[in-house]
């Protein structure tokens, strides 16, 4: 079954479980951007329990819809620096943060002009690290709806994604638990090479 997604900011551990269980990946490519969404956000473990990181973009001045691959990230605030600081304290203690901290660090020194761009590099990265064959496709043009695909664009919108999966170990578990469905980085840094198989063994 083929899987229609989002190409979203360090995905959500929701959309790499779909990723392993499909045999065709397609990204919305031709959608209108949406605001708190997490297109342009994450969600890590911090010290102080689940933490947003959001990277500021530019909207249109006259209120008109605007498309995601055309939507730029606003360079008046150092958003990488602060980004890579807060993965910092949240995962330097963990098992795996400086096995796989080279791979990320290029998301945080190169500057793109597009959001959907740097989501993209983000997606190629990770997928690396997992071990993971990436090959896709693109959306040509926008429906609101589909078929002969499983439409998993809500997925995109935490507020819409349900998912529940097994617990692993958290680096601040013992302070606030588990935090269910954070940032693919968040399992990344804290089971390494085994989060593919974590993954294989989830369901939507």
């Amino acid at each position: 079954m083929s899987i229609l997604i989002h190409p979203t900011y360090f995905p959500s551990i929701s959309h790499f479980v779909a990723m392993t269980k499909t045999d065709k990946i397609v990204f919305e490519a031709e959608d209108n951007f949406q605001k708190q969404t997490n297109r342009n956000r994450m969600y890590i473990y911090s010290p102080n329990g689940i933490q947003l990181l959001n990277i500021p973009v530019k909207h249109n001045t006259d209120n008109k819809h605007q498309k995601f691959k055309d939507v730029k990230i606003e360079p008046a605030f150092n958003w990488q620096k602060q980004h890579f600081k807060s993965l910092e304290a949240a995962y330097r203690t963990s098992p795996f943060f400086e096995y796989f901290e080279d791979d990320i660090r290029p998301v945080f020194e190169k500057k793109h002009t597009f959001m959907m761009d740097l989501n993209f590099q983000i997606m190629e990265i990770v997928t690396d690290c997992l071990g993971m064959d990436f090959s896709y496709e693109k959306t040509a043009e926008y429906f609101h709806e589909v078929e002969g695909i499983q439409d998993l664009r809500h997925l995109a919108n935490g507020k819409k994604d349900p998912s529940q999966f097994e617990p692993y170990t958290q680096v601040f578990e013992e302070k606030h638990g588990f935090i269910n469905n954070l940032s693919i980085l968040d399992l990344l840094f804290n089971e390494g090479r085994y989060a593919m198989e974590y993954l294989k063994n989830q369901e939507l």
